[in-house]
């Protein structure tokens, strides 16, 4: 018999409420109910519960449906029970915390000024179903299997076209792969390098922060490079012995400079004397306000060019697809690596993306888009007036310098104080020294709240100076 103090509960204390023919069968709603109440502490460890024939009883069900309940939790720990002893739960059994929603690591701010957040109100949603349906229409069942790793053959084609004639690319779908975007696809050559014994990469400098981490990641150790006016310092690269350089020859990230045409011929020169490798970040490329752009270097030199783009500044980021241009001899790695990093992307997007860019969707978005963003680049550096501002007429955002003696940390911190995000320079820097600087984008607000926005960090600055 149990002691005067022993909690001990009946079938109806612990109001299971169990109901024929709806929410699965009565013995896995037992079993649920049982576990939900363990795990949340109302049944505590120790607490004796009810015989099997009792519950039954109590709650109109067969002895046989509370046996099986019983046995099961048991055998997970829920339970403890013997011969001739009660059922109890055991003293093991973990209590949950009540649940917590998710939480996002995402920053939120009233006036975002991201320098790679593309409009994201703007997103083809009609025309990217449209491509979605289709998919699912029109798809081979074999398209829904285990394919290969290098992503769908007609994505891979419809690249070719693209790329070809948008960015004077020269690619060969054999050797283009598909990814979830630049990080993975840089992540997957960094890996590839190292395989090979590649041991020290060049970066920019600055340069985007992710490229460095990524590569430091593969455990590739990094150089800086000097940037300047006319893109990377080729004469600099050389004296440092490094065999691969990642780079943004299009629209250099963050100053916005171009490489320059002399700088372009002598990377080029010096891949193939040092029978070196070049990362081609393209992230923006077609979106230029003033004149065409520049072509893809991978085009005057496929096989010293490794071509990484993708749809996350294009479109939006959130659609994770890009692609890799491979020269012939990385192809096999590239493929092995995404094949054993997640087996390739997901099909329906691949097969809805192909179709986007055959309808010609990815053209007439950019069209549009440019439109968009050179009314925002304007509305924002009409805001700023006076204000230092570098880089051409160009991708999503702007560099805007700081006096001398407005320390980077005081105007960031001080703007979202005011609920304004932006990215200090030195964070894209690799060594400490330089001038001092924000990226400011300017693509995903709207021109009254980039007039705001501007008249914030302009307070922010003055309050800042010396």
């Amino acid at each position: 018999m149990p002691s005067d103090n022993e909690p001990v509960f009946s079938g109806l204390g612990l109001l299971l409420a169990l109901e024929r023919g709806r929410g699965g069968t009565l013995h896995d709603q037992l079993e649920r109910s049982l576990r939900e109440r363990v795990r949340s502490g109302r049944l505590s460890p120790g607490t004796r519960l009810p015989s099997s024939r009792a519950l039954a009883r109590e709650l109109g069900i067969s002895r046989g449906v509370v046996l099986e309940a019983y046995a099961q939790l048991t055998a997970e720990g829920y339970l403890t029970s013997s011969q001739g002893a009660p059922t109890r739960v055991a003293a093991t059994a973990s209590v949950e915390r009540p649940p917590l929603l998710a939480g996002t690591l995402a920053r939120r701010h009233g006036l975002d000024l991201s320098p790679g957040l593309p409009d994201l109100t703007s997103f083809p949603r009609a025309a990217w179903m449209r491509s979605l349906r289709a998919a699912l229409r029109e798809a081979p069942f074999d398209a829904l299997g285990h394919g290969d790793p290098r992503g769908l053959a007609v994505l891979r084609n419809e690249l070719m076209s693209y790329l070809g004639r948008t960015r004077g690319a020269a690619p060969e779908p054999e050797h283009t792969i598909v990814c979830t975007g630049f990080t993975q696809g840089l992540a997957l050559l960094c890996r590839a390098l190292e395989a090979r014994g590649v041991e020290r990469v060049a970066l920019e400098d600055p340069g985007y922060a992710s490229h460095r981490l990524i590569a430091e990641r593969a455990g590739l150790d990094v150089v800086p490079v000097a940037v300047d006016g006319e893109g990377i310092d080729v004469a600099r690269l050389a004296d440092t012995g490094c065999e691969v350089v990642v780079l943004t020859p299009t629209h250099q990230f963050p100053t916005g400079v171009v490489l320059s045409a002399e700088r372009r011929a002598a990377l080029l020169e010096w891949a193939e004397e040092m029978d070196a490798l070049i990362v081609e970040d393209d992230y923006d490329s077609e979106l230029r306000y003033d004149r065409l752009p520049v072509g893809a270097l991978q085009g005057l030199a496929p096989e010293r060019v490794c071509h990484i783009g993708s749809l996350s500044k294009r479109v939006a980021p959130g659609l994770r697809l890009g692609w890799i241009l491979s020269p012939s001899w990385l192809t096999g790695d590239l493929t092995y690596d995404k094949g054993v990093s997640d087996g390739g992307s997901p099909a329906v997007e691949q097969l809805a993306a192909a179709d986007f860019i055959a309808r010609g969707e990815l053209d007439r978005h950019l069209r549009r888009m440019r439109l968009r963003y050179r009314g925002r680049r304007a509305a924002l550096l009409a805001g700023l007036g006076e204000a230092r501002v570098g880089g051409i007429a160009a991708g999503l955002y702007l560099l805007l310098g700081l006096p001398d003696g407005v320390p980077e940390e005081a105007v960031v911190s001080g703007a979202a104080q005011r609920d304004v995000a932006v990215d200090p320079l030195s964070l894209h820097r690799i060594g400490e020294d330089g001038a001092s600087g924000i990226l400011v984008g300017f693509a995903n607000l709207t021109e009254p709240a980039l007039a705001r926005a501007a008249q914030a960090l302009l307070g922010v600055i003055d309050a800042c100076m010396p």
